[in-house]
């Protein structure tokens, strides 16, 4: 693996949750890399481990085994401390919920990651990400003024303007209508391949990953299988047959 085109990589991790007398692993030994200027979709059934994995490369859950790196940084053996300046220096995060602030104005909320860190605002840089995502004309509008859509532009804005090493989006179309949907992966898709930004999208939509450069599947826990270009419909079907690789049974190789 070249380690310097690799935005996040995780190497044999384990995630196993105690309940009582009993473990339940949500994540078995995956091993996984995404690379500088990719957008990824990670898909699998409820249980899957799909959230856990998500976690687990974002540095907000420690795994119980293996490694995680993300823009060359080992997070084994950081503090909280160091973990929260790594997540803020090299990470965005972008949620179903948009998590704005309601008394501050669209380029208020896109600054104030920056402000709290205590980093220079480069004006020029939000201006053109507040372009970007289409929104130059609410900049001074406040989110109980703005569409759902609308305001998940503001969060996809916020995560861009700090040029994270990665942005971890989950289930980031889940409160949208379809086109108000298509329009928000759009940005996502554009900010890869004419930013050379990097996207991990946790989802359950197969027409969410189509916008994808490559999909992972998950059950149990493992890796299912991997798709590139995908089709939305190639998704969906891959997704039925995903307890055939619980049970043993080879998965469709269709542009897998």
């Amino acid at each position: 693996m070249d380690t310097a085109s690799t935005a996040v990589s995780l190497d044999a991790v384990e995630k196993v949750y105690k309940r009582g007398s009993t473990a339940v692993a949500a994540l078995a030994g995956v091993s996984l890399a995404f690379q500088k200027g990719t957008f990824t979709a990670v898909m699998g059934p409820s249980g899957s481990g799909k959230s856990t994995l998500l976690h687990c490369a974002a540095g907000l859950d420690e795994p119980t085994a293996g490694s995680i790196t993300i823009d060359g940084v080992d997070l084994r053996g950081k503090s909280e401390t160091e973990l929260t300046l790594l997540r803020r220096d090299k990470i965005g995060f972008i949620f179903q919920a948009f998590n704005l602030l309601p008394a501050l104005t669209v380029t208020q909320n896109i600054l104030l990651p920056l402000q709290l860190a205590g980093r220079r605002v480069n004006k020029n840089l939000v201006q053109q990400v507040i372009q970007s995502v289409g929104l130059a004309e609410r900049a001074h509008h406040r989110p109980s003024e703005l569409s759902g859509g609308q305001q998940q532009r503001v969060a996809i804005a916020r995560a861009l303007v700090a040029q994270p090493a990665v942005i971890f989006a989950d289930e980031p179309t889940g409160a949208l209508d379809t086109r108000t949907a298509g329009e928000v992966l759009t940005l996502l898709q554009n900010a890869v391949h004419q930013s050379g930004q990097t996207i991990v999208m946790v989802t359950h939509d197969p027409v969410a990953a189509s916008y994808a450069d490559r999909v992972v599947f998950l059950a149990d826990g493992r890796i299912a299988s991997e798709m590139y270009r995908p089709t939305a419909s190639a998704v969906a079907e891959q997704m039925t047959h995903l307890g055939d690789a619980v049970a043993g049974r080879p998965l469709l190789s269709g542009g897998v």
